[in-house]
């Protein structure tokens, strides 16, 4: 149910991203009535291109960044706090040689890592010497130290959806396939026009928010009367999968020759996932693949320390995309900021004009208290900040672990695979989704990779879920362990609905 035609809201988000999607909660949850408008699915732009990692940016301190990674480790600890279903620590493995930054320099980044952000739950960082049973796997065998640290790894789209999810528990209005049109003042309000699956019709709203990302500036230009520029840069960043190179569990961080790093990332139990790229483009639409030179360009960082190389054919899948970042004027597209900026248009302290430029997954929630403190003047008796303390749905449990195991004993009948996918998308609404299933045939109809008819369902009900692609690459991860025959089914199933 949307808002009622003619009804002024308090404000109305254009974007349905990490940003949107936080910002959409955090004014939800103060009392402002909120609706959000997203032009195809939540997180189907560079919400899920990421490199899916929650981490304080340990290159960033090169780059003189400590406010960003003091800001950034902080988060970490708060998200892993807040949804620890799609929020997991990870060890990073930094092998060294002589080629590369100093020992010392890198000893000395780490231990301020450690340090920048405060009191920290995970375990700090340390030297080895390879051979190494565990941390050395994989790597060649001339390599002959590195240094171990922590960060975390996310499932960014569904940080997205549960975003969204946690808004509309807030009393907000989330509409997908919603196209915003433009928008005018009008007697010191907006009028705004959007185009969805029920036609075009106009919203009336106290305030605007322009997070849509790579586009900001598109929204910008289809606003009467904004005054604030358009300052983005698009970068392109591409991420190659293949089979997993290493039978450990750690993640590793490698300096290529170019002076850039090079993740190699666990991925979805069998995979490992490469990236990322940064070339500047002008446009969305020269991210929309990864290009041959950019595979090269991976497979080559990665084969400098593998002992077993990868190539081309190995590669299984892969995704590009577009960040959008902060234009600082920077040459170089790997030394533009990722901070945030968030600039207010306003007239007469009236019909004021959020805009968010660049960012980072990590952040987000601190950018989402941010506009609300920028937007607060405009709201007198706004309620305070409160999104440190409550959990995202579905992570709303003390033990994480004692939590999957009980799943795990509760549901013994459908096969540990499948209660494994369910609990690591839902957390503690693994049992809205399983109910009181006893076999695999409860669940209805087995697409492939543990998703079943029944979750198929609750993500189409309770998730905004509409296409396959929407199921398969951005509510779970499925696609990418089914066959093209099992895929193909899905997308017949939800056809004939």
């Amino acid at each position: 149910m949307g808002p009622v035609p003619g009804k002024l809201i308090d404000l109305l988000v254009i974007g349905g991203g990490i940003n949107g999607a936080g910002i959409a909660r955090d004014a939800a949850g103060r009392g402002l009535a909120v609706t959000l408008v997203e032009m195809d699915d939540l997180a189907s732009a560079t919400s899920s291109w990421s490199s899916k990692l929650i981490h304080g940016g340990l290159r960033y301190l090169e780059q003189f960044e400590f406010g960003l990674v003091r800001e950034a480790l902080q988060e970490r600890e708060v998200l892993l706090r807040l949804a620890p279903h799609i929020i997991r620590p990870l060890l990073f493995v930094l092998p060294h040689d002589r080629s590369m930054r100093p020992a010392w320099m890198i000893r000395s980044g780490l231990w301020l890592y450690d340090r920048l952000g405060g009191r920290i739950s995970l375990p700090r960082s340390k030297a080895v010497a390879f051979p190494h049973l565990e941390f050395s796997a994989g790597l060649k065998g001339d390599i002959r130290s590195g240094f171990v640290y922590s960060d975390c790894r996310v499932d960014d789209s569904r940080l997205t959806v549960i975003n969204a999810m946690g808004a509309r528990e807030k009393d907000a209005v989330i509409h997908t396939r919603t196209r915003f049109e433009g928008a005018r003042r009008v007697d010191g309000a907006w009028q705004a026009t959007v185009t969805g699956p029920g036609g075009t019709r106009t919203l009336h709203a106290k305030a605007l928010v322009n997070a849509a990302g790579p586009w900001v500036a598109d929204v910008l230009g289809s606003v009467t009367g904004a005054r604030t520029t358009g300052r983005v840069r698009l970068v392109k960043g591409s991420h190659i999968i293949v089979p997993k190179v290493h039978s450990q569990g750690h993640a590793y961080i490698l300096q290529n020759v170019d002076k850039r790093v090079v993740f190699v990332i666990p991925y979805e139990g069998r995979f490992s996932l490469i990236g990322t790229t940064d070339i500047a483009v002008e446009s969305v639409g020269e991210a929309a693949a990864i290009s041959a030179s950019e595979t090269e360009y991976l497979l080559a960082a990665a084969n400098r320390f593998l002992a077993r190389p990868i190539a081309a054919t190995d590669v299984v899948s892969s995704y590009a995309g577009v960040r959008p970042l902060y234009d600082d004027g920077s040459d170089n597209p790997s030394e533009v900021t990722r901070d945030y900026v968030l600039e207010v248009d306003h007239e007469a302290r009236q019909a004021p004009l959020l805009s968010v430029f660049g960012g980072k997954i990590t952040t987000y929630r601190r950018l989402a208290e941010e506009a609300m403190d920028k937007l607060a003047p405009f709201f007198p008796g706004l309620a305070g900040r409160w999104t440190h303390g409550q959990a995202l749905p579905g992570g709303a449990v003390a033990h994480f672990n004692a939590f999957r195991d009980e799943m795990h004993a509760l549901y013994a009948t459908l096969g540990r695979e499948l209660v494994e996918g369910v609990v690591r998308r839902h957390g503690s609404r693994a049992p809205a989704v399983l109910g009181h299933a006893t076999g695999i045939g409860s669940l209805g109809r087995h697409f492939g990779a543990g998703l079943t008819e029944r979750e198929v369902e609750y993500l189409r009900a309770e998730e905004w879920a509409v296409t396959a692609d929407d199921i398969l690459w951005r509510r779970t991860k499925c696609g990418l362990h089914m066959t093209g025959d099992e895929r193909r089914a899905l997308a017949a199933h939800l056809g004939s609905l």
